[in-house]
């Protein structure tokens, strides 16, 4: 089979490989989609920036897989072949208190190991995976569905549901990338009355406005923001990961309001008393999400006729990968995704 690997000097490597056989508990899937994270452009492509047991392995990328069980080893109990999933991007111990919980991200275990950084990822024709980590894709939602449903929707679904949104609240998202297009759809399915949307880049605030996340989309500076929502917005969610982006998630959310922190990187330098003490604020720090969570998140999309596929804009064969990954790096398009036909 085909798999592509990143050398860290933004080039892909495609290389032949043998096909997986699956061990006990384990599936293979043959791919379907499989998108690109910022994290992935972040820490493998532009450079291997990763270490210790977070560092990047020289495994096939990859950690957004939505695909079809070929074969099944022996201990499978649940998955049958023709089954259709999405797969959790980490597989850990499954006996830490982490993984008890269901959130293998955190797992404190030396064997966790995501799904293209750690372990072989879906950018390859077949992909082996754990039983526990396949949930099952509803039949309404598509592949790429599926696939942008196992990182930037579940991450943004976590953490809008730790800060509580609802049809009280208006929600202002810093950041209108994938994760902060993921954000403002879901926000509006949860029920919030508006949402705002800051990104200093004009293709992602009208990719934004028109793919319905955002209400309002603005370059972010401070008059602007406060134009918009006055003393603030009752929640926030910061998708971008920056240390401008951050800091004016937390200005402008509300008293007593509600704020998460998701996207990755960024230093954060912030009056303690005056922006977070003295006006009452809840700061969520909310990393990827649950395997329960994201099974809940797919039922609801199914159930909400919500279709993260929206947020795509570019789709490649996986002949193309490079291409593909230097597009995804340009950062001013919505969600890239490598996809097979079945």
């Amino acid at each position: 089979m085909l798999g592509a690997y990143l050398r860290g000097d933004r080039t892909v490597e495609l290389r032949e490989v043998p096909d997986p056989e699956p061990g006990y508990g384990q599936v293979v899937l043959a791919m379907r989609a499989c998108t690109i994270g910022d994290s992935d452009l972040r820490s493998i492509y532009r450079e291997h920036r990763g270490t210790g047991p977070e560092a990047y392995r020289g495994v096939i990328a990859g950690h957004e897989p939505a695909g079809e069980v070929v074969e099944v080893g022996p201990g499978v109990r649940r998955l049958r072949v023709g089954d259709r999933v999405a797969v959790y991007p980490v597989s850990g111990c499954g006996l830490c208190a982490e993984c008890r919980r269901g959130y293998q991200v955190g797992c404190m275990s030396p064997s966790r190991a995501a799904y293209g950084w750690q372990r072989d990822g879906g950018h390859a024709d077949l992909l082996l995976a754990e039983e526990r980590d396949a949930l099952p894709l509803p039949e309404e939602l598509t592949w790429l569905d599926g696939a942008c449903a196992a990182c930037e929707f579940v991450t943004a679904y976590e953490a809008l549901c730790r800060i509580g949104v609802s049809g009280r609240d208006r929600l202002l998202v810093t950041g209108l990338g994938p994760l902060g297009l993921a954000a403002g759809l879901l926000g509006k399915a949860l029920g919030v009355t508006v949402v705002v949307g800051a990104d200093p880049s004009p293709e992602r605030r009208k990719l934004a406005c028109d793919v319905g996340a955002v209400d309002f989309a603005v370059r972010g500076s401070d008059e602007q923001l406060t134009g918009l929502l006055g003393p603030g917005a009752e929640t926030s969610i910061d998708c971008s990961g920056s240390g401008a982006g951050q800091p004016a998630a937390l200005r402008h959310t509300h008293r007593w309001g509600r704020a998460a922190l998701v996207g990755e990187g960024g230093t954060l330098t912030v009056d303690v008393s005056d922006v977070l003490i003295h006006r009452q604020l809840t700061v969520v720090g909310s990393w990827l999400s649950s395997t329960w969570r994201m099974a809940e998140l797919l039922d609801h999309l199914a159930r909400w006729d919500l279709h993260p596929e929206q947020v795509v804009t570019h789709r490649f064969a996986l002949a193309d990968a490079a291409e593909a990954y230097a597009t995804a790096d340009t950062g001013t398009g919505g969600k890239v995704g490598i996809v097979w036909t079945p």
